[in-house]
């Protein structure tokens, strides 16, 4: 996993949210920028009702280091989608990325905004993805795995995964993927889907995912919990020195008063630093 680009190659980075998101979408950015200083990073943002003043703060915080492109989806190819409040028209944006995407793109590195950037994500960013339409972590054990397998008659050797981390090989995903699928899983598994969109790519595409290091790319307060109980190397040290991705997934969030956890303290670093590429910060 270790080949790099040559500095100031283009990293393309895919986020999808509303404006509710914004004031921590600069934080996750800011480390991403301070992460690889020497990168170029075009950020697609999927949306279906922000508007472009909106995002004047983020286009300063990103400077020469990086463009932000606002692409508006509407209803083309998904007037067959299922939708409702459990499912609402948001859930395809992440599934179906490779058609909303510029054609030229033939990768891009899916972020939700609740995330920091620790160390240089270049190494995943470069991944040999084979075959694999996505490589991405996930966070359970052999039971859960089971649990799924029978719940949305998954294949045995699909793989469940956390869909907040995803690279995304966008040049097979536009050849292979096939849209009428997902409508009619959706109308199949109603009742049984509990996360849609994970619950989906995880079920018709489990056999195509390559598979992450969750601790290195999608380190939870959870998975830390757990573990720094019975792994003596397993700390904050570890965490800071090792792990590239620190995802703040569910209801746990480091803005909220109510933060129950350790790995806070990169999400105040994070917004530390935003605060001095913005002096006049406000938000969040």
């Amino acid at each position: 996993m270790e080949n790099r680009p040559a500095a100031g190659q283009a990293v393309n980075i895919l986020v999808t949210m509303d404006q509710n998101y914004i004031p921590h979408l600069n934080v996750m950015l800011t480390s991403l920028l301070d992460s690889d200083p020497a990168c170029n990073f075009q950020i697609y943002l999927l949306h279906s009702s922000l508007e472009e003043g909106m995002l004047a703060r983020t286009r300063t915080l990103l400077g020469s280091q990086g463009q932000l492109h606002l692409i508006r989806v509407g209803e083309e190819g998904l007037e067959n989608a299922p939708t409702t409040a459990r499912y609402p028209k948001e859930i395809y944006y992440r599934i179906f990325a490779a058609q909303y995407l510029p054609a030229h793109l033939d990768r891009i590195l899916y972020l939700d905004p609740d995330i920091i950037i620790n160390r240089s994500i270049l190494p995943l960013y470069h991944l040999d993805l084979g075959d694999h339409f996505f490589a991405a972590a996930s966070h359970i054990g052999p039971f859960l795995q089971k649990f799924n397998e029978v719940r949305l008659d998954m294949e045995e050797e699909s793989l469940y995964i956390n869909s907040g981390v995803m690279l995304m090989n966008l040049e097979l995903l536009r050849k292979e993927q096939d849209p009428q699928a997902v409508f009619d899983f959706i109308r199949k598994y109603d009742r049984a889907l509990l996360l849609p969109d994970q619950d989906i790519i995880s079920s018709l595409y489990g056999t195509r995912i390559c598979e992450l290091d969750a601790f290195r790319y999608n380190m939870t307060e959870r998975l830390f919990a757990q573990h720094s109980l019975f792994e003596r190397r397993l700390d904050l040290d570890w965490v800071r020195n090792n792990a590239v991705i620190i995802h703040y997934c569910g209801r746990n969030k480091p803005w909220k008063a109510n933060y129950r956890g350790q790995l806070d303290v990169f999400y105040r670093e994070a917004k530390a630093s935003m605060a001095k590429r913005l002096p006049d910060e406000r938000e969040g």
